[in-house]
């Protein structure tokens, strides 16, 4: 009977222990973090601050993408979504002046936001100032650095299904393998949507009058993506390390074959001067854009010592668009390349503990970058950059640390340049201040040098400017902290004086009718001739407020506040008197109020975990340079979360409505929405775990 009552307890406790490993995330208000310095340290004790969501906050906010995610999780960030694609602002500027890194390594190409799943994710740390002087070109509003989770001993296979009206449907399956000193990682994400519409119109202008249409062209077009994701660690001994990862991954819309739209002509009596319009029925589209890209490197890692760790990493960013024309009676279907990228990065570095008081983080960098485009007449053109870079930590004195970093950068195109960075931190008991002044520093693009466009429906004409200057910045951010283990506040205001910004400068008539070039395209028929320039210059501050509050029986709450006020100067060409003119604006795309809310509550029964998990995010009028204000909006999300624990395995069913009060913008077509939303929506979810 004894025997009995023992084997009972063990198997008992086995079960619980089996339990205990399978149970959901816990959260933490401490995490550790690399972002801001390039080196692991725990959240509050980061010289620079860095905002962390967590793999918990991922997984209860029920976020099928990354976007989604950072939408709804941090106010310093704000999407747009129109038929040209999704647009990405940080602290008041777009995403072109964001870098996005994969565990360090960029991520480029135009689909960059899209080739990273939510659902193998450690934690999202995000990193708000410049910071070029440690990771390069493009950290000139930030970085936000995905870390995805290692996995544990054994074999852990987990799989999700998302679904949505208007046929969304997302699909994940992660397979971890562990074995030994041995890893593998296998990622594969499968998403689909049909596409949508909220008002079936667009809207025409006769004399003043408007006037409505049926449109085929939808407000959100339809669409299927896959993305595979490998990655493979040996850790031979405590000394030597590598890895090789790679991506595949391809997106292609989904639209209407037979969908028509109308076109509006006008004409006016010679003799008593009446003007009429006509409208004319005209296909949307003939093609899809097919979007593939793959990604492929490796890299190792060598500590000598317990003073001493030395990393390589090499990998290869491949990225191409293309027109998938569809099949017709004239013609059969072909696809034609619209777009091919390659980027290659190489990267040596290291980390010293030069003493008990003092790591030194140092490294050389090159990279190369090539573009070929038949719409933008680029044949081949390519730039390589050479970089060396230093960081130093110091303990100053007991709770007084100080961090100063330098890049030196070589451009084939642009030549030298220097950016710097210094923080000051100071903690006592749990207070933490921080003080900081960063660099930025962004080459052109490739595009945005040697590429020429035609914009046939407005008669517009663009040429490419080799001569383009790096754009630069000096971001000032100071940083007032506390926490403890139930409650963390955070406080922050910065300002971002960004100069040489890019933009189109509309020329002067006597410069083309200077130039025999420029003087034939205006005879064929291009009434507006630009060029790329650098004729902007912006200013922006802001505030931003966090607080999380861990409470007793399982309760989060969290809220944030973003306040920014941005100034954008430039020069506009005045048609009449032929004069450039200075205008003041806000930077394109900026929102100036964002508020969100976090509220969540988990409570354990035996092997049931239930979550309950309430989002909103409020915004305040979006500005755009070309339509003026799109109102504001918000948008609160409600989902329940069932997680059943049985031995190795674990399944999670979920349910919940997004867009509780039912916000739409009911704008006609091509209006400058301010969400492209269907509105209130139930959804259904179902995720499987084995671990063994």
């Amino acid at each position: 009977m004894r025997n009995v009552l023992l084997a009972a307890t063990v198997a008992a406790l086995a079960l619980q222990a089996v339990a205990q490993e399978n149970q959901p995330k816990t959260e933490t208000l401490n995490p550790v973090v690399i972002t801001g310095t390039g080196t692991y340290r725990k959240a509050e004790n980061s010289p620079l601050a860095v905002q962390v969501i967590s793999a918990k906050q991922l997984e209860d906010s029920q976020s099928t993408n990354l976007l989604e995610a950072l939408t709804k999780l941090t106010p310093s960030i704000t999407t747009h979504t129109t038929g040209q694609g999704t647009f990405v602002n940080f602290n008041g500027v777009g995403d072109s002046y964001i870098l996005i890194l994969e565990n360090g390594k960029r991520v480029s190409g135009d689909d960059r936001w899209s080739r990273l799943s939510v659902k193998n994710v450690k934690r999202v740390e995000i990193y708000s100032g410049a910071a070029s002087a440690l990771y390069g070109s493009d950290a000139i509003a930030g970085v936000i650095n995905i870390i995805t989770d290692d996995g544990k001993a054994g074999v852990e296979v987990q799989s999700s299904t998302k679904l949505r009206s208007k046929g969304r449907l997302e699909d994940d399956i992660n397979v971890d393998i562990t074995k030994g000193r041995f890893s593998n990682y296998t990622s594969y994400n499968h998403s689909q949507a049909a596409g949508w519409q909220v008002n079936h119109y667009e809207q025409f202008d006769e004399d003043g009058q408007a006037v409505l249409k049926l449109t085929g062209r939808p407000m959100s077009t339809g669409f299927h993506s896959n993305n595979l994701t490998e990655r493979m660690d040996w850790r031979f001994d405590d000394r030597w390390s590598v890895y090789l990862r790679g991506n595949m991954y391809g997106n292609e819309t989904e639209r209407d074959h037979n969908a028509t739209y109308y076109k509006q002509s006008s004409s006016t009596d010679a003799e008593t001067g009446e003007k009429t319009y006509s409208y004319k029925q005209t296909t949307a589209y003939t093609y899809d854009i097919l979007h593939q890209s793959y990604t492929y490197g490796g890299g190792a890692r060598f500590t000598p010592n317990a003073n001493t760790h030395l990393y390589l990493d090499v990998y290869s960013d491949n990225f191409s668009s293309k027109y998938h024309y569809w099949q017709t009676a004239e013609k059969e279907s072909y696809k034609e390349t619209r777009k091919r990228t390659h980027y290659v990065n190489e990267t040596l570095r290291g980390i010293f503990r030069l003493a008990r008081w003092n790591k030194l983080s140092a490294g050389a960098e090159f990279i190369q970058e090539s573009l070929s485009s038949q719409s933008d007449n680029i044949d081949f053109e390519t730039t390589n950059t050479y970089n060396l870079f230093a960081q130093d930590e110091v303990d100053i004195v007991k709770g007084l640390e100080g961090v100063v970093g330098l890049r030196y950068t070589y451009n084939n195109n642009f030549g030298s340049a220097v950016t710097p960075n210094v923080s000051l931190f100071y903690h006592v008991g749990g207070f933490r201040m921080r003080a900081s002044y960063a660099g930025g520093y962004r080459t052109p693009t490739l595009s945005q040098l040697y590429a020429t466009d035609q914009a046939k429906t407005s008669s517009r004409y663009t040429l490419n400017n080799p001569s383009l200057n790096p754009e630069k910045n000096n971001f000032l951010n100071f940083n007032l902290e506390y926490s403890d283990k139930h409650v963390s506040l955070s406080a922050s205001v910065f300002v971002n004086r960004i100069r040489d910004m890019i933009n189109y400068r509309t020329m002067r008539q006597e410069e083309i009718d200077g130039d025999a070039h420029l003087t034939e395209l205006y005879n064929e028929g291009w009434t507006t001739i630009r060029q790329r320039d650098n004729i902007d210059k912006a200013k922006l501050r802001g505030f931003s407020a966090n607080v999380k509050f861990l409470l007793p029986q399982g309760i989060t709450l969290g809220a944030g506040y973003t306040f920014t006020n941005s100034q954008a100067k430039t020069k506009t060409l005045n048609t009449k008197t032929q004069e450039y003119e200075t205008t003041t604006s806000p930077v394109d795309k900026s929102v100036r109020d964002v508020f969100s809310f976090i509220a969540t509550w988990d409570r354990t029964f035996r092997n049931y975990h239930l979550n309950v998990c309430l989002n909103g995010h409020q915004q305040g009028r979006r500005y755009s340079s070309t339509y003026g204000y799109a109102d504001g909006y918000g948008q609160w999300d409600i989902s329940t979360k069932h997680t059943f624990t049985l031995r190795q395995f674990v399944v999670e069913p979920s349910v919940g409505v997004e867009n509780i009060l039912n916000q739409r913008d009911t704008s006609p077509w091509c209006s400058n929405f301010s969400t492209i939303n269907p509105g209130r929506t139930a959804f259904v979810s179902l995720a499987l775990r084995f671990k063994d």
